[in-house]
C-alpha cells in the first residue's frame, strides 16, 4: 500500500482514483475466487464375493445398465437445481423397482419364505432422518422412510406401524407376491439345502441360528448419497437384509448412524456388507465424527474405518461417501462392490464393481 500511496499524492482527486482502484480489485478478486457450485451423487448397489469369473457378461451388463440409469437420474435433479434429498430418494426408488438388487423388487427371502423390508434416509442440513424396518407391504420403503422424516416426529417405525402409517400418508400397499423373483427363491432354496445337510450331519437343531448370516455373501444393497448445488448433504440406503434371516433381525441400513448418516459439516455415507459389523462400529458416524473432530480427510476418514477398524473386528463390506467440497470415497475390504458416481455439470458416468 506505501508503494501506492508514493505513486498517487494523498490529494484532491487521486485519492478518489485510489478508491476506486481498491474496490474494482477487490471486487475482481472475489469474482475470480468464487468457486462453481459443486454438487454430484454417488451409489452403490453392495459389495460381496462377486468374481471376474464368476460375473456372466449379460448380467454385469444389465447392472451396469441399471446403475448408469439411476445415478442420472440423481444427477438431472441435481443439475436443475433439485435438492440432495430428492435426489437420493428419486435414485434408490429407480434400484428399488429392479430385480436386480436386493431391495425392493429384488428383496431375499427370509427363513420363513417372506420378504421384510429396510430403509433409511438423512438429510444432512438438519440432521433429520427417517427410517423404516421390517415391512412387507411398501413397494418403495425409501419413500416410507422420508415421510417419517418429514410427516412424523419419529426417527424409525417398524412392521405392523410402519405400514399403519404408510396407509394413514396414502401409500398403497403392494401383495407380498410383489417381491418374488425366481433368482432370489432358488438361491434361497440352496441355502435351505445346506442348512438341512449341515444340521443332519452334525446333528444339531433343524436352523441353528448361529449360521444363519452371510450365506451365499452376495450382498444387494442399495445406497445413494449427494451433494447439491446448495451445499446440502444428504444419504439413502434400502435393502431386504440376509438372505434366510430369523426372528425379525434388522441389519444397519436403517440405523442412523451404522448404515446411513449425513451432516453438512462432514459427509454423507451410505454402508453395504454384513450389517452386524457396520452396527458394533457404527460405521457411518465413525467416519464422520473423524473429519468433524480430528480434521481428516473423507479419504482418510473412510479408510481407515473399513480398511482397519471393520477388518479387524472381521466384519466385510464397504461404503461410498462424499463430502461438502463434492471430493468421493469407496473403500471395501470384499472382492468387489457395486458403484456408480456423475460428479459436477459435465453428466459423465463412472460405474465400477472391482
Amino acid at each position: 500500500m506505501r508503494n501506492i500511496f508514493r505513486l498517487f499524492p494523498l490529494t484532491g482527486a487521486p485519492i478518489l482514483s485510489i478508491v476506486l482502484l481498491f474496490t474494482a480489485c477487490s471486487r475482481e478478486t472475489r469474482r475470480v475466487e468464487t468457486p462453481h457450485p459443486t454438487f454430484g451423487i454417488l451409489i452403490h448397489a453392495g459389495a460381496g464375493s462377486i468374481s471376474k469369473e464368476s460375473l456372466k457378461p449379460e448380467r454385469e451388463a444389465a447392472v451396469r445398465i441399471k446403475l448408469a440409469e439411476a445415478v442420472m437420474t440423481g444427477h438431472r435433479i441435481l443439475q436443475n437445481g433439485g435438492t440432495s434429498i430428492d435426489a437420493v430418494e428419486a435414485t434408490i426408488r429407480i434400484l428399488e423397482d429392479s430385480p436386480l438388487f436386493n431391495a425392493g423388487k429384488g428383496a431375499v427371502f427370509t427363513s420363513e419364505g417372506t420378504n421384510e423390508l429396510d430403509a433409511c434416509i438423512m438429510d444432512g442440513r438438519t440432521l433429520k432422518a427417517g427410517a423404516v424396518a421390517g415391512v412387507k407391504h411398501i413397494k418403495n420403503p425409501i419413500s416410507l422412510a422420508r415421510l417419517v422424516m418429514e410427516k412424523s416426529p419419529h426417527v424409525m417405525m417398524v412392521a405392523e406401524g410402519a405400514e399403519k402409517f404408510a396407509v394413514e400418508q396414502g401409500i398403497e400397499l403392494v401383495d407380498q407376491k410383489y417381491f418374488f423373483t425366481q433368482e432370489r427363491w432358488d438361491s434361497w432354496q440352496r441355502v435351505r439345502q445346506r442348512e438341512e445337510q449341515r444340521d443332519k450331519e452334525q446333528k444339531r437343531p433343524s436352523g441353528t441360528l448361529e449360521q444363519g448370516i452371510g450365506t451365499e455373501r452376495k450382498y444387494g444393497t442399495v445406497g445413494a448419497v449427494a451433494l447439491d448445488k446448495a451445499g446440502n448433504l444428504a444419504a439413502a440406503t434400502s435393502t431386504g437384509g440376509t438372505q434366510n434371516k430369523r426372528f425379525g433381525r434388522v441389519g444397519d441400513c436403517p440405523i442412523v448412524g451404522a448404515g446411513t448418516y449425513a451432516n453438512n459439516r462432514t459427509c454423507a455415507v451410505s454402508a453395504t456388507g454384513t450389517g452386524e459389523y457396520f452396527i458394533r462400529l457404527n460405521v457411518a458416524h465413525d467416519i464422520s465424527a473423524l473429519m468433524e473432530y480430528r480434521g481428516w480427510t473423507l479419504e482418510q476418514a473412510a479408510n481407515t474405518v473399513i480398511k482397519e477398524k471393520l477388518t479387524k473386528l472381521g466384519g466385510d463390506g464397504g461404503i461410498i461417501a462424499i463430502d461438502r467440497q463434492g471430493r468421493i470415497a469407496t473403500p471395501f475390504n470384499t472382492s468387489g462392490m457395486w458403484r456408480a458416481h456423475v460428479l459436477g455439470p459435465d453428466g459423465k458416468v463412472v460405474v465400477d464393481v472391482f
